[in-house]
């Protein structure tokens, strides 16, 4: 075989390796998500082979100052829609922001059994330690911060405080034993990593705090990307949404 068609054949071999995946797509998501987007994107790309998505966890603030700059995502789900909205009237999204669901947060630790434990706990000095996320760009912290001052419990409780990266972050340093209880979001408190660290978990009212509205948007990047679009249409799916509502999510009615 002459060089010229072994490169030929090699070609020929190669070539339905670059069409494995008919789309692509980047999508950063508040950490909140990780258990239930894992399982809907899985379930997205057994139903859609084709496609492969990327997925990123982390802070909605860090996420929305990325996507300011420019980063190379598609999709950003963000823990508040506050951040969306702003990206939109940017000029960095196509669409207006879609609100997927309503977040919770509930008080959880691994030194105590959190069903013993009430949010005015967190002042006393059995807790020497109290993790939230960071408030600056957490919207889980932000609501952590806003019920601690509406139950009147912020000025003793913050000296303890320990500030997580995302709301992920912050459930990690409970488990560790970096604090001993902490505020997470619901929707971490029911994965099957966090039950098996500890099953119990106190929800704190909603009327402590501004609603965790979470919404999507899509990005000016992906504005012809056919993947993403029809990622975000999978979100309203019957499967999707009784993923997110086995994590706790208050889902909008349809």
């Amino acid at each position: 075989m002459t060089f010229k068609s072994f490169l030929a054949a090699s070609l020929i071999a190669l070539a339905p390796l670059s069409s494995v995946f008919a789309g692509e797509a980047t999508i950063v998501a508040a950490s909140d998500l990780k258990f239930a987007m894992n399982e809907i994107v899985k379930s997205y790309e057994q139903a859609n082979p084709n496609d492969k998505l990327n997925v990123i966890y982390g802070s909605s603030g860090k996420f929305f100052t990325q996507i300011q700059n420019d980063a190379p995502y598609d999709v950003f789900f963000s823990a508040d829609v506050g951040f969306p909205t702003k990206l939109k009237a940017e000029g960095k999204a196509v669409g207006e922001p879609v609100m997927y669901a309503l977040g919770r947060i509930v008080l959880w630790s691994t030194k105590y059994d959190a069903s013993t434990l009430t949010l005015a706990d967190a002042a006393t000095d059995k807790i020497k330690k109290f993790a939230i996320a960071s408030p600056d760009h957490a919207p889980y912290g932000a609501r952590a911060k806003e019920a601690l001052e509406a139950s009147g419990l912020w000025e003793k409780v913050q000296p303890k405080i320990v500030n997580g990266e995302n709301i992920s972050h912050t459930a990690q340093m409970v488990e560790s034993g970096a604090a001993d209880a902490g505020i997470i979001a619901l929707s971490l408190a029911l994965s099957p990593t966090v039950k098996a660290k500890a099953p119990n978990y106190v929800l704190i009212d909603d009327k402590l705090h501004n609603p965790l509205k979470q919404a999507y948007i899509v990005t000016k990047r992906a504005e012809n990307n056919d993947t993403a679009k029809a990622f975000v249409a999978y979100m309203e799916s019957p499967a999707a949404r009784k993923v997110m509502d086995a994590y706790g999510f208050v889902l909008p009615k349809k």
